[in-house]
């Protein structure tokens, strides 16, 4: 299969993860929001709001990956799969806001005292009901991010397991409004913030991994998988970039001056091959091939 072809069937699957998980979330999200609002409870409202902007990270999620599944062209000649970071960055950015919208809410019910949550046996019934659902769409989402190598998908699957931990925590405030606590109600609407903000953190640090291309394989692991091929005597200088599903490696490789040009393609070809079997996520190798003498040695130290 070509690489746009790969291309075009990681995007594809990335896609059916999302519109599954889109589901889900906004199932969820209704269930608690409008429960939350007959009941009066800002907490199940908070956490209601919170799975909604999940259902909308869902959405950006989908447009970032068909941005990112579109083939390298003049303008992007090393392809589009950045714009699946770019989506996850928005997601932080709809987090940031929701944690506003949270947060504030609980405020104002402290502030004024204003306490109206009312707890009932269906209360617990909705918020276990979620939290079961959260933690399903969580296990599914991380085990699809890791097979398919999808950032989108891997902080997404972190943000629901978040919300999968808010979930339990309004449980245990409905607990205490329901045994004559009700400050606990918007109190935990304010962890539901924190959660929500330790969220977006986690959504920023692994986009930003990517856009300050941090490396994606250890140097060293690439250096034993290179210098198993024949007639390479030592490599160095080895760099990779790029998103997870997506790396781009570059590395010296020192051969025997008397090489010919021929024979030094052939063992370059095999380098770029044999890294690729290796690790799949690789995209593209550029070998330069290098005559093993001190002063290219002197190169690795």
């Amino acid at each position: 299969m070509t690489a746009t072809g790969m291309k075009a069937t990681h995007g594809r699957q990335v896609e059916r993860v999302l519109w599954i998980v889109l589901l889900l979330n906004m199932a969820v999200a209704a269930a608690k929001f409008f429960y939350g609002l007959a009941s009066g409870s800002a907490s199940m409202q908070a956490d209601g709001i919170h799975s909604v902007f999940d259902s909308l990270g869902n959405v950006i999620g989908l447009i970032g990956i068909s941005l990112a599944a579109r083939p390298a062209d003049a303008g992007h000649p090393y392809g589009h799969s950045k714009f699946e970071t770019y989506g996850s960055l928005a997601i932080g950015v709809l987090l940031l806001v929701a944690a506003f919208e949270v947060g504030s809410g609980a405020v104002a019910k402290l502030a004024s005292q204003s306490y109206t949550a009312t707890v009932t046996p269906v209360s617990f019934v909705v918020m276990v009901g979620t939290l079961l659902v959260n933690l399903g769409v969580t296990f599914y989402e991380r085990r699809a991010g890791r097979r398919l190598h999808s950032e989108i998908l891997a902080a997404d699957a972190a943000h629901t397991l978040s919300d999968a931990f808010v979930s339990i925590g309004v449980i245990v405030g409905l607990g205490f409004v329901a045994a004559g606590f009700p400050m606990a109600d918007p109190i935990m609407a304010l962890l539901v913030t924190v959660a929500i903000l330790a969220s977006a953190a986690s959504v920023f640090r692994a986009g930003l991994r990517t856009l300050s291309d941090h490396a994606r394989i250890p140097a060293e692991d690439i250096v034993a998988v290179a210098e198993t091929v024949p007639g390479i005597r030592d490599v160095h200088c080895v760099r990779t970039r790029g998103t997870e599903a997506e790396v781009y490696c570059d590395l010296h490789a020192l051969v025997d001056p008397s090489m010919t040009v021929l024979e030094a393609h052939h063992t370059g070809d095999a380098v770029e091959a044999l890294v690729k079997e290796k690790f799949p996520q690789v995209k593209e190798v550029l070998v330069h091939i290098e005559p093993d003498d001190a002063a290219e040695r002197a190169k690795g130290e």
